[in-house]
């Protein structure tokens, strides 16, 4: 009989908290879609050098850590996003293995790039990870931190 009463509670809480993650799923789904939707535009961005577009995606208080360990303001990151893609000599670049994390009003997140690009003539390939720290402020997300990582 104990072990009915234990097998009743438990399912109880089992379909209560189911009940709450779909609340909450929700929510984090919308999230979610709005995360990934920044992070292509992001990537599409800078292939396109828009800074334009891209100034409505990073904070006002936004910095980049770049690959070498630089920390870029705001206003040096948007100069050099300008040109940054057709300067570097990029023929290809894309967003792979994309990860989202939701934290309340806080994310990262995470993608590796791919890309191709040409040096003194030739053809190189490789790869970086990035991850984009995102916060939402008044129903909004925006991006606070970009740090890029190459790898080898």
């Amino acid at each position: 009989m104990k072990n009915k009463y234990v097998t009743l509670l438990c399912l109880t809480a089992f379909l209560y908290e189911a009940g709450n993650a779909q609340t909450m799923d929700t929510k984090s789904s919308d999230d979610l879609r709005e995360l990934r939707r920044l992070n292509t535009h992001f990537i599409k961005n800078f292939v396109t050098s828009d800074t334009a577009e891209h100034n409505k995606i990073i904070h006002k208080n936004f910095i980049c850590i770049q690959g070498n360990g630089a920390i870029v303001d705001r206003v040096e990151y948007l100069k050099g996003w300008a040109t940054g893609y057709k300067d570097s000599g990029y023929t290809n670049f894309e967003k792979t293995e994309e990860v989202i994390r939701i934290f309340g009003n806080t994310a990262l997140v995470r993608s590796k790039t791919p890309y191709t690009k040409l040096i003194d003539g030739r053809e190189h390939t490789g790869a970086s990870v990035y991850t984009d720290t995102y916060i939402k402020e008044k129903g909004r997300w925006w991006c606070v931190q970009a740090q890029i990582t190459s790898v080898k």
